[in-house]
């Protein structure tokens, strides 16, 4: 666990160093991209998790079998063009709770030129209310694509260590509205 958190830590450092470096070079040649700052965005994804024991062991079967899907929703804000946080609330099971999670991150991005590329690194942590009411962390990293500079698809996956149960991890894939 502390493993994890050191390395975390690193790459989030490291994302911050090459975030800061790059900011000079996009000023100097006068275009923002379809990323600025000041952004405001909606998020709505799928998700699915996958145990601690499932992650140490991987296979293709162990994912079908203990792999958990959901749903969620998620607002950001970038306060410069490289740096915003981040608020999510996410679903397995409305059975119980209409919401099993909510979490706040820092969140790194480097967009990549023109292109509408844009990888990013992120950091947080929040609360668990099913199957357990309990506090939680998180490290990871993903990729967005902008068709428009208010449209665009994202990919991430991020490892969750938890207060009291298993850490496991969990992988979302969705559609961002840009304002």
């Amino acid at each position: 666990m502390k493993k994890g958190i050191i390395i975390s830590g690193t790459v989030l450092l490291l994302a911050a160093g090459a975030v800061r470096g790059t900011d000079d070079l996009v000023q100097n040649q006068g275009f923002p991209g379809p990323y600025r700052a000041n952004e405001l965005s909606l998020e709505a994804f799928g998700g699915a998790t996958l145990g601690e024991h499932t992650i140490n062991h991987l296979s293709g079967d162990r994912v079908l079998r203990n792999g958990r899907l959901g749903a969620g929703a998620g607002l950001n804000y970038f306060i410069t063009r490289y740096v915003g946080i981040e608020g999510e609330a996410f679903t397995e099971n409305t059975a119980h709770n209409f919401v099993d999670s909510v979490s706040g991150s820092l969140v790194l991005r480097l967009p990549l030129g023109q292109s509408g590329l844009a990888p990013y690194a992120f950091g947080g942590g929040g609360r668990q209310f099913d199957p357990l009411y309990e506090w939680f962390g998180h490290a990871g990293a993903g990729l967005e694509y902008r068709f428009t500079p208010h449209i665009g698809l994202f990919a991430d996956a991020r490892y969750v260590l938890t207060q009291r149960t298993r850490d496991y991890g969990l992988g979302r894939f969705g559609l961002r509205f840009i304002f």
